[in-house]
């Protein structure tokens, strides 16, 4: 699938995880923007599953941003202030090339 520039018309932001430990054995897990950046956003899949007596969905995006150096599955773009979060599973560098970078993403 081709790409174009004027695809990338979501805003979302880049964060990366840190984690401080908590003094008490654990950490403190918080979430720190990297950047934010133009993105193209689009809907693979989605089911739906019932969970210890709870119903859980789950959706799956394909995220094209511009190449960049440093995107890895240990991160999430989240969008509308943080309303919508995006944990990426995996980042591919599409025709590789060095334009564009496509990550696999679940919807939380």
């Amino acid at each position: 699938m081709e790409i174009r520039i004027g695809d990338l018309r979501h805003r979302l932001t880049l964060e990366q995880a840190t984690r401080v430990d908590d003094d008490c054995g654990g950490a403190i897990e918080t979430w720190d923007a990297v950047e934010v950046l133009w993105a193209a956003l689009r809907p693979l899949s989605g089911f739906e599953r019932e969970t210890a007596d709870q119903l859980a969905g789950r959706v799956t995006h394909e995220v094209w941003v511009r190449h960049r150096v440093g995107v890895e599955p240990e991160m999430r773009f989240t969008a509308n202030a943080g309303a919508r979060v995006f944990e990426i599973r995996a980042v591919i560098d599409s025709g590789e090339r060095r334009r564009f970078l496509k990550c696999l993403c679940e919807e939380r």
